[in-house]
């Protein structure tokens, strides 16, 4: 094995896993690293709302379901699962060889076999607003008279019941969700507060140490349940270091010489440096890594404020259809992408609901594309024939490089249309409550998509999601697109669900209450030892059937 550049506690941790095992072992043990840039603030599942956080949970811990790489939820610690004829009643059957790690918190230091309580004892904790921002999934959880109040039922060991108040189509997705792991009360009593750095789980590793701000290493769990089609068990892996180089660039570097085997996001690296203007790897760094791309449930995109009961709105241009569609004609999407981005990402030239899921077809839900001539057809419309009289229109975005370019390409591309567009830069904090207080009028975001349902992007535009209780952050309202809505989430049937969510995104960009730009891509940089690393829209990081090659 090559030799690390690591702190000394890191160190003693091999010296500590090496001591009593041949030497051939020693030097064939296999380490998977990797950098994040925005460093681990918990590894309590509970906490799990950051990718910085649900990567390494994701290591550590289990839920019922899982999503394979094409996003179709399949079996986890449940080794099949059920639904009732009314969409109300959700049947878990669990598989008997998952045990936790072991842990001190146990007696003995042996994990005990995971039963149907703690799946219960887990769920309810995550009604504690103290301990996670989840509660909101769980709303349509039956806890009323009807259940005795227990929305979670262990029924035995090996069978647990969900009960729903109403169908929610989009229920399997959502717990698949790592807020929705497993985990043993013994670790809650045992650690108190200090769980989110002290994680006891089910995963293919196991927490091991954490130097906040240096490196978080966990290692191999030689007891997990699950095994490769050959039936060998599960990870391959020896172990995980991750560490929180903050400089993009000191972490490419380290990439280059071998001590990263993975780099992952635009914003880790140079693109302009790394990539060439078609988005494919420049020919200097083919024999040092490969590149992944791969689809990512995720929308950037400009909000309008429509609500004419604002006074801010009323006297505002964007109240008007046609001036939000003339913006909409009036930039290329293509060049933005090809030229700022280096084509990382799709230009939205469909509706709102990302490439990656199953109601994405351009086809059947056709978006908007350059066409500055129609732009200026709208504009004569809508009462301001060449632009004139036209009021000047500011657009919020924040104080980020990648989305100050964005917004300053619009800017002069609009211009051409004689509209003129003013840009205010701020603060993310500040944007994000003005936002939701509904004080811009206009202003740039992106979505993405917590867990792979359609419902999760169409949620932004149901009117009873107004914000600043919801994230209607548009006040957008329509009969049709609610009746539509609340249709789907009951909706068993794939296809025709599709077509409802196809219909409502329809809708979207007819009455334009929002702009999209494009639909974000997964890029990874990744060392040619590491193989079996499986990529996925959800952007989920999976290292238990990563092979790494001496």
């Amino acid at each position: 094995m090559r030799i690390l550049k690591i702190s000394l506690p890191v160190i003693a941790l091999f010296i500590l896993f090496s001591c009593s095992e041949p030497e051939q072992q020693k030097d064939n043990r296999t380490i998977f690293s990797y950098n994040e840039m925005a460093g681990v603030t918990s590894l309590d599942p509970a906490a799990a709302i950051s990718f910085e956080n649900i990567w390494p949970v994701n290591q550590v811990f289990n839920g019922l379901v899982q999503m394979d790489d094409q996003l179709n939820v399949i079996p986890c610690i449940a080794r099949k699962f059920s639904i009732s004829d009314d969409g109300l009643v959700y049947t878990f059957h669990l598989r008997s060889d998952v045990y936790f790690q072991d842990n001190q918190c146990f007696e003995g230091t042996r994990g005990r076999r995971v039963v149907s309580k703690d799946f219960v004892y887990s769920f309810n904790r995550l009604y504690d607003s103290k301990v996670s921002s989840a509660s909101t999934l769980l709303n349509n959880i039956d806890r009323s008279e009807k259940t005795e109040y227990k929305g979670f039922q262990s029924v035995n060991d090996s069978t647990l019941v969900i009960k729903l108040k109403e169908p929610f189509s989009a229920f399997l997705s959502i717990l698949t969700m790592k807020f929705f792991s497993v985990i043993p009360f013994e670790a809650i009593e045992f650690y108190k507060q200090d769980f989110r750095r002290n994680p006891v789980g089910t995963g293919p590793f196991m927490y091991k140490i954490w130097e906040e701000g240096t490196k978080l290493i966990l290692v191999k769990n030689p007891n997990y349940f699950e095994r490769d089609e050959k039936g060998v068990r599960l990870p391959y892996l020896d172990a995980v270091s991750i560490s929180f180089v903050k400089d993009r660039e000191t972490a490419f570097m380290e990439l280059l010489n071998g001590k990263f085997d993975m780099l992952s996001g635009a914003d880790a690296f140079n693109i302009n440096e790394v990539l060439d203007k078609e988005g494919d790897l420049r020919d200097i760094y083919t024999n040092k890594f490969y590149l992944q791309k791969q689809t990512y449930l995720k929308t950037d995109y400009i909000g309008i404020l429509i609500d004419e009961k604002i006074e801010s709105v009323r006297n505002s241009p964007l109240r008007l259809k046609s001036i939000r569609k003339a913006i909409n004609y009036a930039f290329d999407r293509d060049k933005m992408i090809k030229y700022l981005r280096n084509n990382i990402g799709i230009p939205a030239h469909a509706g709102f609901i990302p490439k990656g899921m199953k109601s994405y077809d351009p086809a059947k839900v056709k978006g908007y594309t350059y066409n500055p001539d129609f732009a200026m057809e709208l504009l004569k419309d809508a009462g301001y024939p060449d632009g004139k009289g036209l009021p000047e229109i500011t657009l919020h975005t924040t104080d980020n490089i990648a989305s100050k370019e964005q917004v300053e390409f619009i800017q002069s591309e609009l211009a051409k249309c004689k509209i003129n567009l003013q840009i205010s830069i701020e603060k993310k904090s500040v944007l994000t409550q003005a936002v939701s207080n509904c004080e811009y009028e206009m202003f740039k975001k992106s979505w993405v998509g917590d867990y792979a349902d359609e419902e999760n992007f169409m949620t932004l535009f149901y009117s009873k999601n107004f914000s600043p209780q919801g994230v209607n952050y548009f006040h957008y309202k329509n009969e049709a697109f609610d009746e539509a809505f609340e249709k789907a989430q009951r909706e068993t049937n794939e296809t025709i669900k599709t077509e409802l969510y196809q219909k409502m995104d329809r809708m979207i960009i007819d009455d334009a209450p929002v702009i999209p730009l494009f639909y974000d891509q997964v890029i990874r940089l990744v060392n040619h030892k590491i193989k079996g690393l499986g990529n996925n829209s959800m952007n989920l990081l999976n290292l238990k059937t990563v092979v790494k090659q001496n």
